[in-house]
């Protein structure tokens, strides 16, 4: 029996490389695009949409993706269809796990979180998406109350942790890194497999 796995388009990377590595040929890879977390309100119709499209007769569904801001409308997609996802609030919490993410917060209320993905896409999500290429005068209202930057990385890239650097010094925060590998994602997809 065959599963379809919907995923965000940010974890897209790691969730085929872990498919591949272990050779889960009975699960079916689709993904939703990562910009969606500009605006969470779509994810929901998004990924209803995707799971009609793609989900084969008694196919099982497996969703890729924390609650991500929806309020919990993620999961009231999963019950429709009898669905399945990763626990968590977000890809944060789920590559640090969920107690190292909650220390993390406790720790510094005022972090901002990269993933490797968040490095790669920095310009077009975090610059572009949020029009500070084009106002970037917004910078203090959408960071003045960051004090740092965490790198949660799921790789050991010393190009990506410039990068990472980078993005701290740009937005004017503290820059911390984390080597998370991918956490509770591995676990689940393993458990899930």
């Amino acid at each position: 029996m065959s599963t379809l796995v919907v995923a965000c388009g940010a974890l897209a990377r790691e969730v085929t490389g872990l498919t591949s590595a272990h050779g889960w040929d009975h699960l079916r890879i689709t993904c939703l695009p990562a910009g969606l977390h500009n605006h969470p309100d779509k994810i929901p119709a998004a990924l209803r949409k995707k799971i009609i499209a793609e989900r084969l007769p008694d196919e099982q569904v497996l969703v890729m993706y924390g609650d991500c801001g929806t309020g919990g409308e993620i999961d009231k997609v999963l019950a429709e269809f009898g669905a399945t996802r990763i626990p968590g609030a977000h890809c944060y919490a789920f590559y640090a796990g969920e107690t190292d993410f909650d220390a993390l917060m406790v720790e510094e209320p005022g972090s901002f979180f990269l993933t490797d993905y968040l490095v790669r896409q920095f310009d077009t999500l975090i610059i572009k998406g949020l029009g500070l290429d084009r106002f970037p005068q917004l910078m203090s209202e959408y960071f003045g109350n960051y004090r740092r930057l965490v790198y949660l990385a799921q790789t050991d890239d010393p190009e990506l942790d410039e990068q990472a650097k980078v993005a701290a010094k740009r937005l004017g925060l503290d820059y911390e890194k984390r080597r998370t590998g991918l956490g509770d994602l591995a676990d689940f997809m393993v458990r899930a497999a």
